[in-house]
């Protein structure tokens, strides 16, 4: 498929597939089945310079395209879910900064995060999920620092971050206009982690709860001005959701391609299963529903890329077509094998599981829906 790609894109996609293959997939198993974060892989991201891809070459990076962060996202997680999002989050992270950021923040906080310092994003509360304006995270301003108080939950990467883009509110009586934006940094601007979650799937990712215990922030780390803070969140999901539909696109890959292979090798009744008819049209309908997915996903990356006006609409069916379908896609697979299928020798029911994520985070795919709906009919 054609997607007018850049030579230095294809560069980029090709090194890392080469280093995914090569280093990521023979850790993928172990990654899941002890659960650990592989602190080892986000340094030879970091050495190789995957984690400069979301930034722009004059804050010290090597892309900042969206269809680049795509591209990777989307090789990483044909092997390993949990590895992909050590980038997935990166720009997550970042988008913020890169979004809302002054030219001073841009670069004094970019350069590092290029270099390898991990980014995380904390929107999420325990009354707060959906309804993201509801926060009740706090920063109240003191001379020339703010003082956060309150907790986050779900925070991918909160444990491992040394920077972190926090949303309080700033005005208690100002709904969604209450909230700013904020630039946490571990050295000056420490947050404590009160749990990590055990999750049925992106097992290697860390995912935690977060407590702001009078937290001291500077008040040139905040994010645009005072009540912006919603308006960059949403600002941010839209750049982001591209990605978390690569992601989707690249377990339901893998999955398939384990599968196919599986039904052209597996014999029953004298004759590969691949030869019946039930299985080639199981199999025919995964491949139309990757193609399918792998046109929206990278039609809302370049509409990213352009600052196109039905980004939000784009994007946000872009992560819903393609995490519905990586659900679908991962679900036959393990059909496909049987009984070695529900088994862990077997990489697809890792990626069924590491699948379900993608139709969740990010904002559920009934978010994704309203969404799309709003921008229907406005």
């Amino acid at each position: 498929m054609d997607l007018n790609f850049s030579a230095e894109q294809l560069a980029i996609r090709d090194t890392v597939r080469k280093l995914v293959q090569d280093r990521v997939a023979p850790r993928a198993a172990e990654i899941d089945e002890k659960s650990e974060y592989p602190a080892d892989l986000e340094k030879l991201f970091a050495e190789n310079g995957i984690l400069a891809i979301p930034f722009p070459e004059e804050y010290g990076g090597i892309s900042g395209s969206s269809v680049t962060i795509c591209m990777a996202v989307e090789e990483i997680a044909k092997v390993c879910t949990s590895s992909s999002l050590i980038l997935a989050v990166q720009a997550l992270g970042s988008y913020p900064i890169l979004l809302a950021g002054s030219e001073e923040q841009k670069k004094r906080l970019c350069p590092p995060l290029a270099e390898g310092r991990v980014a995380a994003y904390a929107l999420s509360e325990p009354d707060s999920g959906s309804d993201a304006a509801a926060m009740r995270t706090s920063a109240k301003r003191y001379g020339d620092e703010y003082v956060l108080s309150g907790s986050k939950i779900f925070i991918t990467h909160g444990s491992v971050a040394d920077t972190l883009v926090v949303f309080a509110r700033t005005d208690p009586d100002g709904g969604s206009r209450g909230t700013s934006a904020f630039v946490l940094e571990r050295e000056e601007s420490p947050w404590t982690v009160t749990k990590l979650e055990h999750k049925l799937g992106i097992r290697g990712s860390p995912t935690a709860m977060l407590a702001f215990d009078e937290v001291r922030v500077p008040a040139h780390n905040r994010l645009g001005e005072e009540g912006q803070g919603f308006k960059i969140a949403l600002g941010v999901l839209d750049r982001s959701r591209p990605g978390i539909g690569a992601q989707a696109l690249g377990i339901a890959e893998g999955a398939f391609e384990y599968a196919l292979n599986y039904a052209k090798e597996r014999r029953q009744f004298g004759r590969p299963i691949a030869e019946f008819q039930g299985l080639q049209f199981m199999l025919a309908d995964m491949a139309t529903q990757i193609e399918a997915a792998r046109h929206l996903v990278y039609l809302a990356a370049t509409k990213v890329d352009s600052r196109a006006e039905d980004l939000t609409k784009t994007a946000a069916m872009a992560k819903l077509f393609a995490s519905d379908m990586a659900m679908t896609v991962t679900t036959d697979a393990v059909q496909v094998l049987g009984g070695y299928g529900y088994i862990q020798d077997y990489p697809v029911e890792r990626m069924m599981r590491d699948a379900k994520i993608t139709q969740i985070y990010e904002g559920t795919n009934q978010i994704q829906r309203v969404v799309i709906a709003r921008a229907l009919l406005r």
